[in-house]
């Protein structure tokens, strides 16, 4: 079963290349020009065990907004293509995070289905130089393009650095349970028999 892939993006805004390994050991190599947003991908290679490549040139010198945008495309599509026809997995997957004042939710369900609710509030509009705002697009491409219905929810915090480091972490652990290889159920966990 085929559980890792590469998924390349060229537009006139970016330049991107993704790799991704399903079954990997929580390695990664992250290159996206965005420092702060490395240290954030980084938290769902380390918490999801999954092996996590990414190259990314854009148009920095605008804003971060294609960039960040255009990397949760290509992260969408490679979790999409890996995943495959999605025989054998968990599919749901849950993981709340607390970071010291931050407690975080997130749960999905690789459906098929593309929707984010997202109900994360920041005290602040920016993380050093980094817009939080971005955060949402971010998952919304990961949703859209990685067909899954994902609801994020920030439950507390009072600093933004600890408040979207507990999405992230969460985010990976709840990805990382539901790639999993269930041993029960060989086949498509569904009752449609297709996701």
């Amino acid at each position: 079963m085929k559980r890792n892939t590469v998924v390349e993006r060229v537009t006139k805004e970016t330049d991107i290349r993704v790799e991704l390994n399903l079954d990997g050991t929580g390695s990664a190599e992250l290159d996206t020009g965005l420092p702060f947003f490395d240290h954030m991908l980084e938290q769902i290679a380390r918490h999801g065990l999954i092996d996590l490549n990414i190259r990314a040139k854009g148009d920095l010198e605008i804003d971060a907004h294609h960039t960040v945008e255009d990397v949760g495309i290509c992260i969408g599509e490679a979790l999409r293509d890996a995943i495959g026809d999605k025989a054998g997995i968990m599919r749901y997957g849950y993981a709340y995070v607390p970071l010291d004042e931050a407690l975080s939710r997130v749960v999905l369900d690789l459906s098929g289905r593309p929707g984010l609710e997202y109900h994360v509030s920041f005290p602040k509009d920016r993380v050093g130089d980094f817009d939080v705002d971005l955060f949402k697009e971010f998952f919304q491409a990961v949703c859209n393009h990685g067909r899954i219905t994902l609801h994020i929810d920030a439950l507390r915090g009072a600093n933004n650095h600890h408040i979207i480091e507990t999405v992230f972490k969460a985010f990976g652990r709840a990805l990382r349970q539901a790639i999993s290889i269930d041993p029960r159920q060989p086949g498509i966990p569904s009752t449609k028999g297709a996701l």
